[in-house]
């Protein structure tokens, strides 16, 4: 089957969805999502908005911020234009019906919470699920719109390049690429779907499930990236990535996130004697940025030989604990833990890739036509470690910038080079009958990127898992090309080539900074390595 749009969106995340909205009385969207509309990174998203609307608070403090946690790789005028733009972002979603905590003045004041590396209180935040309050509120937004279609439970496949018509699976790097939409899988009928569109932009969210243990939801397997540098675009600084601190240890508490809000409101990581350890790391003690708290507690594991650390809140009053984390509390309590009253248990878990599809100051990647917006985007701001609550921020100011420009160059398109798009080609192939070959593969690179990739890195791991991840992806390569696509063997294609791609960017980064550290590096480098790690893929004829 066919569609055609003037806007084709990959992904129902708080980048996506608000780039749909602005564009859709310019045209037609279709917003294509692989699981339900609300399956999004955004919906896991606890702390809230990083923004400035304190008495004390400026533009500059929070400029200085987001600065020194990107550890000097923040692109300076990107960080400006971002943090100023915040205000008018969370008064935008405000007027779209998200409803923020309000504090208890009685003035219709923001409450505002404070996170690790800010110096004032700026979290704009909907209790301790701010995340799935504006999730919520734009799907119900974007279903409405008339405008607006969701093709939910359909996982894209591959963008098509005007390289591409040729022969499906040929691209080139050449910047004259135009894209012309995207292949996409339905995964309930296991058709394979050519959607035609003037416009596409790519929101899939993050990439956590690169490794064994993350806070992200199972939709976050780094599809956009992969999809992007397969087209040719460029990618960048893939080494970045961020580990969050406290994630809750228990076996049956799937990626769950305690909230750096958490540390905010007084909470002290101690270690199982009951020492508050982080003093010995920085000066800034528990409310240090992500990079330096989850190095310590990866020391202090190694030290012990403790499955985790512990989060203790108990010395504030438990009313005001259950009142400002009821999503925590009662999550915690149905493990049989009452963080009211007793340290929770946590381990580090990939969170964020501060890295990915680079784009310009509109979201423009150097493909024709082709946009990139929130945590699958690479813009500048994050630098080598992003400054908490600042990822939502992000999507949000891009994904306004990014609607702006694509309404501009709508106008001007010229689509002949998009007519008469190829069908999907399934080249012969067959059902397969040894699924275990993708569970398998799948388990091999998590572990690996999680042993060998991980907080802390070294030259031998990192050749360790260059080699092994090469001979994955020829087993993968294979089976792709023998047997008909499903969505796990897309996703698995997907998290081993941006492996690959984390794996290269950390073998080519000769020191240490931000979230990147390797022991045979361990200071910074300014004068070699004060830039941005660029790859694009090589060319394929």
């Amino acid at each position: 089957m066919e569609y055609e749009t003037d806007f084709l969106v990959i992904g129902t995340g708080i980048g996506g969805l608000s780039f749909a909205l602005k564009v859709a009385k310019y045209g037609q969207v279709a917003v294509v999502t692989k699981k339900e509309a609300m399956d999004t990174c955004t919906n896991y998203a606890q702390g809230g908005i990083a923004s400035v609307f304190g008495q004390y608070d400026s533009f500059d403090f929070h400029i200085q911020d987001t600065l020194a946690s990107g550890d000097g790789l923040c692109q300076r005028d990107v960080v400006d234009m971002v943090v100023k733009s915040g205000p008018e972002r969370i008064r935008e979603l405000m007027n779209w019906g998200i409803e923020f905590t309000l504090d208890s003045s009685g003035d219709l004041e923001l409450d505002l919470g404070l996170e690790g590396g800010h110096s004032q209180k700026r979290i704009v935040h909907a209790g301790d699920f701010t995340g799935h309050a504006i999730e919520q509120g734009l799907v119900d937004l974007a279903r409405k719109h008339k405008n607006i279609s969701i093709f939910e439970n359909h996982i894209a496949v591959d963008l098509i390049t005007y390289s591409m018509r040729m022969k499906r699976g040929t691209v080139t790097a050449a910047h004259e690429d135009v894209c012309c939409g995207a292949y996409v899988l339905n995964t309930k009928t296991d058709d394979v779907h050519t959607f035609h569109a003037k416009m596409t932009v790519l929101a899939t969210g993050g990439a956590g499930k690169v490794y064994l243990y993350t806070s992200n939801p199972d939709i976050a397997t780094g599809d956009g990236v992969a999809m992007a540098y397969r087209a040719g675009t460029l990618v960048a600084d893939l080494e970045f990535v961020q580990f969050h601190p406290t994630c809750l240890y228990h076996p049956e508490a799937k990626s769950f996130l305690i909230s750096e809000a958490v540390r905010g409101e007084g909470g002290v990581l101690i270690d199982s004697g009951g020492h508050a350890f982080m003093e010995d790391y920085s000066p800034m003690k528990d409310l240090a940025c992500r990079d330096v708290v989850a190095r310590a507690i990866d020391s202090e594991l190694k030290k012990s030989g403790d499955d985790c650390v512990f989060l203790d809140i108990t010395q504030k009053e438990p009313d005001l604990v259950r009142k400002r984390f009821p999503n925590i509390y009662q999550k915690c309590l149905s493990f049989g833990m009452d963080m009211a009253k007793e340290p929770i248990p946590v381990v580090p878990a990939a969170h964020y890739l501060c890295g990915g599809v680079l784009v310009d100051a509109d979201g423009k990647t150097d493909i024709q036509r082709l946009y990139a917006v929130g945590e699958t985007s690479c813009t500048g701001l994050h630098g080598a470690n992003r400054l908490a609550s600042n990822s939502l921020l992000e999507a949000a100011a891009y994904a306004h910038r990014a609607a702006k420009q694509a309404v501009k160059e709508l106008e001007s398109v010229n689509n002949d080079v998009c007519h008469d798009l190829p069908p999907w080609d399934p080249v012969e192939s067959t059902d397969s009958d040894d699924a275990i070959v993708v569970s398998h593969n799948w388990d091999e690179i998590r572990r690996l990127m999680w042993n060998y990739v991980g907080i802390v890195r070294s030259n031998k791991r990192l050749l360790r898992a260059k080699n092994r991840i090469e001979t994955i992806q020829k087993e993968i390569h294979q089976y792709y090309w023998d047997f008909k696509i499903t969505s796990d063997l897309i996703e698995l294609r997907n998290i081993a080539m941006v492996a690959e791609l984390i794996i290269q960017s950390a073998m080519l980064r000769k020191e240490s900074r931000g979230l990147h550290y390797n022991i045979q590096y361990p200071e910074k480098n300014d004068k070699l390595w004060l830039k941005d790690t660029i790859l694009r893929r090589p060319f394929v004829g």
